[in-house]
């Protein structure tokens, strides 16, 4: 069993890909079968319009990581096209922030 269901009462599913379009099929797979995403899309949060596409249809909660402040690395780094779909963006709090992520999404799911 994960240690987030003892701790959110959700199960995590985990998936890591450097390819655009598994990322895609697993979030689009995630329709019907999860209540929420957990994402960090890396690179592709500044290209991906694929990914921000998949994540709009279909239409569950997101949020968004990274585990360095992309804020104060390069401007091109600072758009993407996944936060305008993301409840909210947790950004420079390294792998915590997928702690964090995966607790608002539990908050967010029980209310």
């Amino acid at each position: 069993m994960p240690q987030h269901r003892r701790t959110t009462g959700f199960a995590v599913d985990v998936v890591q890909s450097n390819h655009e379009g598994e990322l895609v099929d697993a979030i689009q797979a995630a329709r019907g079968t999860a209540a929420g995403i957990v994402i960090n899309p890396a690179a592709y949060t500044h290209t991906s319009v694929a990914i921000a596409d998949a994540l709009r249809a279909v239409a569950l909660p997101v949020v968004e990581v990274h585990l360095s402040n992309v804020h104060s690395r390069e401007e091109f780094r600072r758009h993407s096209f996944v936060s305008p779909l993301a409840q909210a963006v947790i950004a420079g709090a390294g792998v915590a922030g997928y702690r964090f992520a995966i607790e608002l999404l539990a908050d967010t799911l029980r209310s």
